[in-house]
């Protein structure tokens, strides 16, 4: 009597994209969970510049563009991406922040989310 495992029609292995699991093998069984938005722990001082800046960004978007919100707007930016990537601005973007926030004092002071984006960047520089 002949196996019914031996009648099955005999082919090729294609992996694509695996993520970084692969199982090969007769009745094994890859799970894969996908965490969206789950990026490194933060502290909570970061989590709040964080929030602050891209609430400045956005009121950003309703002001006259011009060198130094111009320059605000990158260095927001930058902060942004690095707080996602890492969990935390290192020292020297805050001081490159703290700079760009001063140029563009003017505009970034009237707006209540530039105020908030300089009262976290003290608490983080201990100003």
């Amino acid at each position: 009597m002949a196996d019914t495992n031996d009648e099955r029609p005999r082919g090729g292995i294609h992996i694509t994209n695996t993520g970084g699991n692969v199982t090969i093998g007769d009745r094994n069984t890859v799970t894969h969970t996908v965490h969206h938005g789950a990026g490194p722990a933060r502290d909570p001082r970061q989590e709040e510049l964080l929030q602050a800046v891209r609430r400045l960004r956005t009121d950003l978007g309703a002001v006259v563009e011009s060198e130094a919100t111009t320059a605000l707007d990158t260095e927001l930016a930058g902060t942004e991406a690095e707080i996602e990537e890492t969990g935390a601005a290192a020292p020297g973007r805050l001081a490159r922040l703290g700079r760009a926030l001063g140029e563009a004092g003017d505009v970034a002071g009237l707006l209540a989310s530039g105020v908030a984006v300089g009262q976290a960047l003290a608490a983080l520089l201990g100003s």
